[in-house]
């Protein structure tokens, strides 16, 4: 779709499964070709952000790449477009079988994958506390992060008995922990 728009650089910044099937992506635009969006292809769109590029969001049936991480408990870092039919994909797996499961699904559906690079992640100090790594977790797995949400902060505080607004501090903390150690590298 974007080809056929005459977008020819952009960047995916986020997919996410809808409940009806197709999948929907945000992407950025360079300036010289946010003026060439038509605004009716897409959900939403910002015209206009940092110096000038355009953002916004679109669905898409065929998007077999971005189904297949989405699929398999995966999650985009980013994705860039760097020619005719090619992006390149930065994406996280729980575990390196569901990575190989991703590959192997990509390969299914016609496409060449090619692994760039394949890393373990290693933490080097312990960011969360034992209760706010137990509360993250759970509400990971119970699908408290997922779009649309799957639980409530009520259900995460009833599962683990205790109040609501502990639940709540415990994770506003740990996301805070983790955000900040995140953006100090």
């Amino acid at each position: 779709m974007l080809k056929d728009m005459g977008i020819q650089q952009y960047t995916l910044s986020d997919i996410r499964g809808l409940p009806k099937g197709p999948t929907r992506h945000l992407i950025k635009i360079p300036p010289k070709q946010a003026t060439q969006i038509p605004e009716d292809k897409f959900t939403e769109i910002r015209k206009g952000g940092l110096e000038g590029e355009a953002s916004g969001w679109f669905d898409s049936d065929g998007c077999d790449a971005c189904r297949a991480i989405l699929s398999h408990n995966s999650f985009l870092i980013s994705g860039r477009h760097v020619g005719d039919h090619t992006v390149v994909y930065t994406f996280v797996a729980p575990s390196f079988d569901a990575f190989k499961t991703v590959v192997s699904t990509l390969e299914a559906s016609g496409l060449k994958p090619k692994i760039l690079e394949v890393a373990k992640f290693k933490s080097t100090e312990k960011i969360l506390t034992e209760k706010q790594e137990t509360v993250l977790s759970l509400a990971l797995k119970m699908g408290f992060f997922d779009f649309p949400r799957k639980t409530s902060m009520q259900e995460l505080s009833q599962r683990l008995g205790v109040g609501l607004s502990t639940v709540s501090e415990i994770i506003r903390r740990g996301t805070r922990r983790l955000l900040e150690s995140h953006f100090e590298a």
